[in-house]
C-alpha cells in the first residue's frame, strides 16, 4: 500500500480503529507491543504518526530489513533500552538474523558506546569541551587539573 493509501485507509477508518489495528498487526508479527507503542496508543494520532514516520524510514531504506533490524538493536545496546534490544532482536531473529550477527552487532555497539564515553571524558579532562560539557554554569571557566 502506498502513502497516499494508507492515509485514505486512516481517514475512512478513524485513528482510533487504524491504531487499534496496527498494534494488532505489530503483536502478530513481532508476539509482543511495545511499551512506547502502548502508551502511544493512548493518543491515537501520536502512534499513527510515529509509526507511519518508522514505516517511511524502514520501507524507503535500501538496507535489508534484517541489517536495519540489527542496527536498530545495535542502538537500543549502545542506549542501554534492554526493551529496544529485546524486541529490535527478536524482529532481526524473524527476519533471518542469527545468533552470531546478533552477537556481532552488540559487539560493535558496546564499542561504540565505549568510544563515545572515553572521547567525552577526555575531552573534558583535557578542557576541549564546549559549553555542552559544563559543569559549572558559566561557559568557559571549566577547568580539569
Amino acid at each position: 500500500m502506498d502513502f497516499e493509501d494508507i492515509i485514505r485507509h486512516i481517514k475512512e477508518e478513524g485513528s482510533d480503529e487504524t491504531a487499534r489495528c496496527w498494534l494488532e498487526q505489530i503483536e502478530q508479527e513481532y508476539g509482543t507491543v511495545p511499551l512506547i507503542f502502548q502508551r502511544m496508543s493512548e493518543k491515537p494520532e501520536v502512534l499513527i504518526s510515529h509509526l507511519l514516520y518508522k514505516g517511511s524510514v524502514t520501507q524507503l531504506s535500501k538496507l535489508e530489513p534484517k541489517v536495519v533490524e540489527l542496527i536498530s538493536m545495535a542502538v537500543g545496546a549502545a542506549l542501554k533500552c534492554s526493551h529496544c534490544v529485546e524486541y529490535h532482536m527478536r524482529a532481526a531473529r524473524s527476519k533471518g538474523a542469527t545468533r552470531e550477527e546478533i552477537l556481532e552487532a552488540v559487539l560493535i555497539a558496546g564499542l561504540l558506546a565505549n568510544a563515545a564515553v572515553l572521547a567525552d571524558a577526555y575531552r573534558v579532562v583535557n578542557g576541549s569541551c564546549d559549553a555542552s560539557c559544563d559543569l559549572t554554569g558559566v561557559p568557559g571557566t571549566q577547568k580539569v587539573d
